[in-house]
């Protein structure tokens, strides 16, 4: 009886420390500052079109911003492709800024090929 309690403990343990490992990798859009602004236009240098969002990798002053999109399920009931966010192509970028890290935002909408897309 004590070794299955000590073993149900330690998965219980384990199950907490897996679980909120994947809450802190995921965050919430609480952390992004709408009063600070990313208005950016430029070319896309890498990107992901995949879960839990897509993400944006652009030039800008010489640093590389990331910025994280929609869901993918989102992108494309709203239209927004895996082409239309490849390297090479030129975006414009609107998102808010990460609290914690200034090099990281939240896309609000992007315009690509003279069309805005809503990502919220």
């Amino acid at each position: 009886m004590l070794n299955r309690r000590k073993i149900l403990g330690a998965a219980a343990t384990a199950g907490t420390v897996i679980l909120s490992g994947a809450a802190a990798a995921h965050h919430g859009w609480g952390g992004f500052d709408r009063d600070k602004i990313l208005d950016h236009s430029g070319a896309v240098a890498r990107s992901t079109y995949a879960n839990p969002h897509g993400t944006l990798f652009m030039q800008k002053d010489g640093r590389e911003l990331i910025i994280e999109l929609a869901p993918t399920s989102r992108m494309q009931a709203r239209g927004l492709s895996a082409d239309d966010i490849a390297p090479g192509k030129t975006l414009r970028v609107y998102a808010y800024q990460n609290r914690g890290n200034p090099d990281v935002y939240r896309a609000e909408w992007v315009e690509v090929a003279g069309r805005r897309v809503e990502l919220r």
